[in-house]
């Protein structure tokens, strides 16, 4: 498995780096199955150190954790305990996943936006808002969004550890939506294809004769 370990802005010493392949090798092996590659970046938020940990699976599917300290190490430990209790609570559906697909999952391209949130002030807009009362696009970025069960799709989320998840619905191919709801149960949208109404043919006269 290929691990990557970085640091936005911070310096990362080789016995951190040294460390965190370890430890990462070993918890993705144990219960990931077969993890490909994996992403580990250090970053600060005032006087915490913050670490993201992102593991790719050979199915396709991601597994993501986050964890925050005052230590850096602390907050390396955090996050690989967090992304071991995901992947523990899934590995019986990870390993079934794995065998039900021969080939990983398929993505597709997709744009995505970052909006400033309405009443933000800057010196383009007011209040936040582009011409026409649309929400300011500050940024702008490419993603993928995967082609999944509704099952998988749910399973994704979790291992994501994100409370939502737009995915293409591989029965029927229509963009889904699964979200996590406040009582803590699981919401799905599945919009339904619009009936196409056939305008009834022009008739001229009583009887259809011109």
């Amino acid at each position: 498995m290929r691990i990557e370990v970085s640091g936005k802005q911070i310096d990362i010493g080789e016995a951190l780096q040294t460390h965190v392949t370890q430890e990462v090798t070993a918890v993705a092996g144990k219960y990931a199955g077969r993890p490909t590659d994996a992403k580990v970046t250090f970053s600060r938020d005032a006087h915490l150190f913050c670490c993201e940990i992102s593991v790719h699976l050979s199915t396709g599917l991601v597994v993501q954790a986050k964890g925050a300290a005052t230590e850096i190490y602390a907050a390396f430990d955090e996050a690989l305990d967090r992304m071991a209790k995901q992947l523990r609570r899934h590995k019986r559906r990870l390993k079934d996943h794995h065998k039900e697909r021969p080939e990983p999952i398929e993505t597709l391209p997709a744009a995505a936006f970052v909006l400033a949130p309405f009443g933000e002030e800057d010196e383009e807009t007011e209040g936040g808002e582009a011409p026409g009362g649309a929400p300011a696009i500050i940024a702008e970025t490419e993603t993928r969004l995967p082609s999944l069960t509704v099952g998988e799709a749910v399973m994704q989320m979790e291992l994501a550890h994100v409370p939502v998840l737009v995915f293409r619905n591989e029965k029927g191919g229509a963009l889904n939506v699964v979200y996590r709801r406040e009582d803590g149960n699981i919401g799905w949208i599945d919009p339904r294809p619009e009936a196409v109404a056939v305008p009834e043919p022009v008739r001229d006269g009583p009887h259809g004769h011109g």
